[in-house]
């Protein structure tokens, strides 16, 4: 069904949300597994399930609401993604690039990231909130991979500061007047949906990973090929699995979800208030 997009296949769906939503905001925002309460936090909004949306994908994760949400956060326009993809759920990383070419042809130039996330960094702990610097993608794929569209971005392209450090400044300074410090780091890719054995996690941390998680990568590389600014933003939700064993990683993260939600929102919105 998804092969070989071109132009006119991303087009489509940037044109149906623009009749729905009307002028589009610059601000994208797509929210993680246990972030999605942050959707209540805007006002004045319209709301798109993605079914309804011309050829874009169904999230089908456990807690994603899969539809799209504009409205008003922190007194800016934005375009939230209340639910997101994985290529866990059997999506190909050429399909994960959907939505982040459809922001672009939006007009969306700022494109911010969330995440609940495994710490790996032994000084983490569970409630931090990380901002990614830098990620490790050693999955040997890329959604670029295929026939390059021009009108997107150049075949070849930098990775260098995908995750804009101007906006990792931004959010660590919304942080510290809301009272809290926050994580700065490397996201490790996994692609899952099995959790990490104890020797990977291992693996990870003598490469330099901070975090891992299933996602956000591929959304990363998108945007960074079609030259948009990112955000990356994790939520430690539980320990690495050489640090916690025989644990119940979901219900550590529903119980990190009930304690730092609230701060989380405050950041996201502090955040936003301050974008040009």
């Amino acid at each position: 069904m998804y092969e070989k997009p071109d132009y006119e296949f991303y087009r489509k769906s940037a044109e149906y949300i623009r009749e729905k939503i009307g002028t589009p905001p610059a601000v994208g925002i797509v929210l993680g597994t246990c972030l999605g309460e942050i959707e209540h936090e805007i006002t004045d909004k319209t709301e798109i399930y993605y079914k309804e949306i011309p050829n874009f994908l169904i999230s089908t994760a456990p807690g994603h609401a899969g539809k799209l949400v504009c409205g008003r956060l922190g007194g800016k326009r934005v375009l939230c993604m209340a639910g997101r993809f994985h290529h866990y759920e059997g999506y190909s990383f050429e399909e994960l690039r959907i939505p982040v070419y459809v922001f672009k042809l939006l007009g969306i130039r700022t494109l911010i990231l969330t995440n609940a996330a495994g710490a790996v960094n032994l000084n983490y702990e569970t409630g931090d909130i990380c901002v990614i610097k830098d990620h490790i993608n050693l999955c040997g794929v890329s959604p670029q991979r295929g026939e390059n569209i021009p009108e997107l971005g150049e075949r070849f392209f930098s990775m260098n500061d995908v995750y804009t450090p101007s906006l990792r400044r931004l959010a660590k300074d919304a942080a510290v007047e809301l009272g809290f410090s926050l994580q700065e780091g490397v996201y490790y890719f996994a692609p899952g949906p099995q959790f990490e054995t104890p020797a990977e996690i291992r693996a990870m941390r003598l490469l330099g990973a901070d975090m891992v998680g299933m996602s956000t990568v591929p959304e990363a590389i998108t945007a960074a090929h079609c030259r948009m600014d990112v955000l990356g933003l994790s939520l430690a939700t539980n320990l690495s699995a050489d640090r916690v064993l025989d644990h119940d990683v979901t219900e550590d993260v529903n119980n990190v979800e009930d304690v730092v939600s609230g701060r989380f929102r405050a950041l996201l919105t502090k955040i936003v208030s301050r974008l040009d």
